[in-house]
């Protein structure tokens, strides 16, 4: 049986043994295409709604930049990273197939490899951070009530208490990620309307107790329109390149495209602008209310008493659950399987996640938040967009939206080119990112800013769309010859 682009829903290469397939790998059968844009966007809103967005958005305060540009950055930034996801996201519902497997259309039958271990590893990095969070919450919620566990000494960035925690947080991660996707999204409508009717609380006291003039009167110390702004757009649109890449994950389990694109279009810009007040709110209130900033929710909960405390901190902890495993776990669990497919399966992947997530520091990765904007997310963003730009070129300009999903799970096929790898991906990959690395080593502090030329500390300020440009235009150039 051919399994062309124009094969039925439902249909599945027959691969018994096969070393490139698994069940989990396979096209989605007419019968887990359930998914409607409703559940799309309470699992958007499930994400959006989490720690990493609030620090997002009071890092940018933190920045210097005023609340309305904050605001209006992470808008503009949404809406750019939908356009790449709405378009990658469309290999869901057409063909049924993860982001490995449709890497493999232009990295190659082994070359998507190297994509997918990229992408799984940047998600292994948000999941310890997400773990790192809700460790924080968990700490600060055992201390309500009343067990006094100690913060980190000075000189130190975690105490002994909140490694424990975030081991034990770590540990309930595997629980659902052993209980597969269908558990996720029963998890994401449930914690959607709670998280939002936390969030609005948290607002309407805080505003209460601090007159809105002295809200949003907080100075502004960046110039717009500047370098420095650019770098944080560029930081932003990187917030959500991880799920630009990855989204076939779910978008697979569309009942149709319209259900995928409306849902995304629902729930991720606007949303994301909305909950970024909140960490614009509670940044503000924090230094007028406590003499000092805070820009992380549990530092700002722990002061407003025990009963506000005690349900802010699990409401931090729902959020961060939710989002931390239907992004951080769902994709890597696909990435690794890729890997071996014959012996990874999507639960093996999960933990293989969940175990190196265990290997990042994220209180490394949070000390500031300079480094957090501009070193974590603008670094990652980078890489992640060469990928975009080469999966969207192949798939839009060089295939034309069709597939031999027969080939994609063989080799010999139409995407073996040589031993594998594609070496044009390779090197478009490279081209897009070599250029952006002196910037990013100025930038996270490995090299002196004053060794680098003001041209390369330019072009990792557009890290994404740089990668994403030259990537895609190379692969572009080069794709007769792979034919």
């Amino acid at each position: 049986m051919s399994l062309s682009a124009s094969a039925k829903p439902g249909a599945q290469p027959a691969a018994p043994h096969n070393p490139l397939a698994n069940a989990d790998l396979l096209p989605t059968t007419a019968a887990q295409r359930h998914w409607s844009w409703k559940d799309y966007a309470a699992l958007w809103v499930g994400m959006v709604v989490c720690v990493p967005t609030y620090t997002m958005a009071s890092s940018m305060l933190d920045q210097g930049f005023s609340w309305q540009m904050a605001v209006w950055l992470v808008f503009l930034a949404n809406v750019i990273v939908l356009a790449p996801m709405l378009l990658i996201g469309k290999v869901g519902p057409k063909h049924g197939i993860p982001f490995p497997v449709l890497a493999r259309a232009s990295f190659g039958v082994k070359g998507a490899n190297l994509p997918a271990v990229l992408r799984g590893l940047v998600a292994c990095g948000w999941f310890s951070i997400n773990c790192y969070f809700g460790a924080l919450a968990l700490h600060g919620f055992l201390n309500v009530l009343g067990m006094s566990l100690a913060g980190p000494a000075e000189g130190e960035t975690i105490s002994q208490s909140q490694f424990l925690c975030f081991l034990a947080f770590w540990a309930l991660h595997i629980w659902f990620i052993w209980r597969g996707l269908e558990s996720i999204r029963l998890l994401e409508v449930i914690a959607a309307p709670l998280m939002i009717a936390a969030s609005l609380l948290l607002v309407v006291v805080l505003m209460i107790q601090v007159p809105a003039g002295q809200l949003f009167n907080l100075p502004a110390k960046v110039v717009e329109g500047g370098p420095k702004t650019w770098a944080a757009l560029t930081g932003l649109v990187g917030f959500w390149a991880t799920l630009a890449l990855n989204i076939p994950d779910f978008t697979r389990f569309a009942k149709s495209q319209k259900d995928q694109v409306l849902g995304q279009a629902i729930g991720l810009p606007i949303p994301m602008a909305l909950f970024s007040m909140v960490g614009i709110i509670g940044f503000s209130a924090s230094a007028i209310l406590y003499g000092k900033a805070q820009l992380f929710p549990d530092g700002l909960l722990t002061q407003m008493g025990p009963v506000a405390a005690g349900l802010g901190l699990l409401v931090i902890l729902l959020a961060n659950l939710t989002t931390n495993v239907a992004a951080n776990l769902v994709s890597p669990s696909y990435d690794f399987s890729q890997c071996a497919p014959s012996k990874i399966s999507f639960r093996t992947g999960g933990l293989i996640a969940a175990l190196l997530g265990l290997l990042f520091m994220p209180w490394k990765l949070l000390a500031t938040s300079g480094a957090y904007l501009f070193t974590w997310l603008g670094g990652y963003g980078t890489l992640l967009g060469a990928i975009a730009g080469i999966l969207l070129v192949d798939y839009y300009l060089v295939r034309k939206t069709e597939l031999k999903l027969d080939d994609l799970y063989r080799r010999g096929g139409a995407y073996e080119y040589s031993g594998g790898w594609n070496l044009q991906a390779v090197i478009a990959f490279a081209l897009g990112v070599l250029p952006c690395l002196p910037g990013y080593l100025a930038v996270s502090g490995v090299i002196a800013k004053e060794g680098v030329p003001p041209l390369l500390l330019n072009l990792y300020d557009f890290g994404w769309f740089f990668s994403l440009a030259v990537a895609g235009l190379y692969y572009y150039l080069t794709a007769p010859k792979q034919r």
